[in-house]
């Protein structure tokens, strides 16, 4: 990190992004996409897929590691293992090249994908008819909580009573038979990125918002459940 003549910050911030199917990398300086590589063909393939995105987009922006300002990370909520993955990578970065960690909230960058004059609501799979969302107005200010939540027809009926609210991400897509108010708009095709990351990124950088390395976990918001292996007969 240095500063410019109109004393602003210059960092050059690499974004990691596994917390759902979607394995997702980027680079970028000062919030602007240098480059971004993902995967998103509905199958957990981070573990083989992560560390080779990752040098095929430093190479594409001819950035070195070294020459990395900070790693920042999808904190979560979202698959317990993508997240492991993901954080266990930015960590090992950090350590060995003596760099900060950002973390970003996962729902927040997955908002930062869409831009409407409503409410946005983004919504990630949990399990049956649950997700994990949380409410965001059109300047993207958090407005309620992260929960973890059972959807019915009168999820989020506050919200829609007062005007359009717009879905996304894979947990909406579940929800659409479900919550069938007039004011209930479904955006298809909208996942957690990197792309997204990226400005985000640099707005904490810029606050020296970064994380302890040695102790940051990620943000499961439940506890991972293990479903027992059906014997075979």
């Amino acid at each position: 990190m240095y500063l410019c003549e109109k004393n602003k910050y210059v960092a050059t911030i690499l974004n990691i992004e596994t917390a759902t199917k979607n394995c997702s990398v980027s680079i970028a300086r000062n919030g602007e996409l240098l480059a971004l590589k993902e995967l998103n063909d509905g199958n957990y393939s981070h573990a083989e897929k992560l560390h080779p995105f990752i040098q095929d987009i430093l190479e594409e922006a001819s950035i070195e590691k070294k020459d990395i300002d900070a790693i920042a990370v999808s904190k979560g909520p979202g698959s317990y293992t993508g997240l492991r993955i993901g954080v266990s990578a930015a960590k090992g970065l950090c350590f060995a090249f003596e760099k900060p960690l950002i973390s970003l909230e996962t729902l927040t960058s997955l908002a930062h994908s869409i831009e409407v004059d409503g409410v946005v609501v983004p919504m990630l799979d949990a399990r049956r008819m649950e997700v994990y969302a949380a409410v965001y107005n059109k300047e993207y200010y958090q407005i309620r909580e992260i929960k973890a939540e059972i959807i019915d027809e009168n999820s989020f009926l506050d919200y829609l009573n007062e005007g359009k609210v717009y879905f996304l991400g894979d947990g909406a897509e579940k929800c659409k038979e479900v919550i069938t108010h007039e004011n209930a708009v479904f955006i298809d095709g909208k996942f957690p990125s990197a792309k997204e990351m990226a400005q985000l990124s640099y707005d904490k950088y810029k606050k020296n918002d970064i994380e302890d390395v040695a102790y940051f976990e990620p943000f499961y918001l439940k506890d991972f459940v293990v479903t027992p292996q059906k014997k075979k007969v």
